[in-house]
């Protein structure tokens, strides 16, 4: 940071974080935690909000580091004025807090996108002509659709970690001797089933090969330490809306090279370094070839800053100790979902593997969308139905080609037939004992007793008939 703006910045900085420190043993203080909703039955209560896999709720700490800041607010790159110089200053330093975040190679790129969807879809931008894809079917479609025009493999879903290694090896051992680069895409941690993936031998494998590997980490970065060294990949793609900073941005960081040769993501100012007129009316373009080549446009310094204060945040109350608390949630709701005879956890890998807060599962009897209208309406949590933007890989976990769920209140399987959707709870740093020991209950009562209200279907979900 400059000496100029070295000494506003802190002002703007330092007295948000001093006044949201936080004890890691206990939930991180979120938004929302006060919120009361109403009960159909009758009465409020305090919203249990168990959807963090779609969206995380934001921090405290992050939004009182923006709200500090916002006064401070200017244009990024350029301006002259000392808000926009701040700005600036400010910008690049969270660059930097995600960088060390990630523990990235010093001749990495952190590029700032809108979310980890539009990441891998700059770096499909981005792929040589001749590249191929490896991606399982397992993926979110945030990384099973963005190739275009690239040649794509799609390998079928691992039943066990050791499994999707092989999977792996043979599809890259059967290239053509000399066939160009090849890129493979993995998660890190399932959004359907919250088990994690075996990252480090995979890169491991594509490597072997001669391939390059992208860590799709949405679902792991808010939960666990991410190192692109030690996992060796060669990019990592995360979004802010799932690490507590719901304000608009995301991230791409890894090698340089191809984002270098690429042409820009999107063409315009900030990622052009110069343009002139040709004599014959066109114009020639030099564009830059730092991480501004792919952040044409005003930056979002308001979602790119609640980013670092998330990585911040999570750093300063140690991983460890959030896993070794998550862990604790995990094993209180899969004990309490096995204790329902009806209810069936969804897995690839089995009971004993490692896994983040996510966990889908189907209840013998029940159209899942009832289910999850109850879950909320009548105890005021809230979990999410359906196929989680990974339909390939819940339609491998359900058994066969998902379908249209029928109408409210009607058994959308009978008991031991094939279950059409899926319900998914996922909860994180910020969840309070109390929300997951409710929903636990809930599920028991509901399963037990049935719904108390009546439900009606609209545009094809469930919701109380008043």
């Amino acid at each position: 940071m400059s000496a100029y703006t070295d000494t506003a910045a802190t002002a703007c900085c330092t007295e948000a974080t001093a006044a949201t420190s936080v004890t890691a043993a206990e939930p991180l203080p979120v938004l929302g935690r006060d919120v009361t909703v109403p009960l159909v039955t009758g009465g409020e209560v305090a919203y249990a909000a168990l959807d963090y896999a779609a969206s995380a709720p934001a921090l405290q700490r992050v939004w009182d580091d923006v709200a500090a800041y916002a006064p401070y607010y200017g244009s990024v790159h350029r301006g002259a004025g000392y808000l926009s110089q701040l700005s600036t200053d400010l910008f690049e330093q969270s660059r930097a807090t995600v960088a060390g975040f990630l523990d990235c190679r010093s001749s990495d790129q952190v590029i700032f996108t809108r979310s980890t969807t539009d990441s891998l879809n700059l770096l499909a931008r981005a792929l040589p002509a001749d590249c191929r894809v490896f991606v399982f079917e397992t993926e979110h479609h945030a990384s099973l659709l963005p190739w275009g025009d690239a040649q794509v493999t799609y390998l079928d879903a691992p039943r066990t970690p050791a499994e999707a290694v092989a999977t792996l090896e043979r599809a890259l051992a059967d290239r053509e001797p000399g066939e160009g680069p090849a890129l493979v895409c993995v998660t890190g941690a399932s959004n359907v089933t919250g088990e994690i993936w075996p990252v480090k031998e995979l890169a491991a494998a594509a490597h072997a090969h001669g391939a390059r590997i992208v860590l799709d980490a949405a679902q792991l970065a808010p939960h666990h330490a991410v190192s692109v060294q030690d996992l060796d990949v060669d990019w990592v793609a995360f979004s802010g809306h799932k690490l507590y900073a719901p304000f608009g941005s995301g991230v791409l960081a890894g090698r340089a090279d191809w984002l270098q040769q690429a042409d820009p993501y999107l063409a315009g100012g900030g990622a052009s370094r110069k343009v002139a007129r040709r004599e014959d009316g066109g114009v020639d373009v030099e564009w830059h070839t730092t991480a501004a080549r792919h952040e044409a446009g005003s930056p979002n310094v308001i979602g790119v800053y609640a980013i670092a204060s998330a990585c911040r945040t999570l750093t300063e109350a140690g991983f460890d100790t959030l896993v070794a608390r998550e862990q604790q949630l995990i094993d209180t709701v899969r004990a309490g979902l096995a204790d329902v005879p009806e209810v069936r956890i969804l897995s690839l890998f089995g009971d004993d593997a490692p896994r983040v807060g996510v966990i889908s599962f189907v209840v013998d009897g029940w159209n899942s969308s009832h289910f999850a209208a109850a879950l909320s309406a009548e105890y005021g949590i809230g979990v999410r139905d359906g196929l989680f933007c990974a339909h390939p890989l819940v339609r491998t976990l359900l058994g066969g080609e998902s379908q249209e769920p029928g109408e409210c209140g009607a058994p959308e399987a009978a008991p031991g037939e094939r279950s059409l959707n899926a319900i998914r709870v996922s909860f994180g740093a910020g969840t309070p004992d109390e929300h997951v020991d409710r929903f636990v209950r809930a599920v028991r009562e509901l399963v037990a007793d049935g719904a108390k209200w009546q439900y009606r279907t609209e545009d094809g979900r469930c919701v109380p008939a008043v």
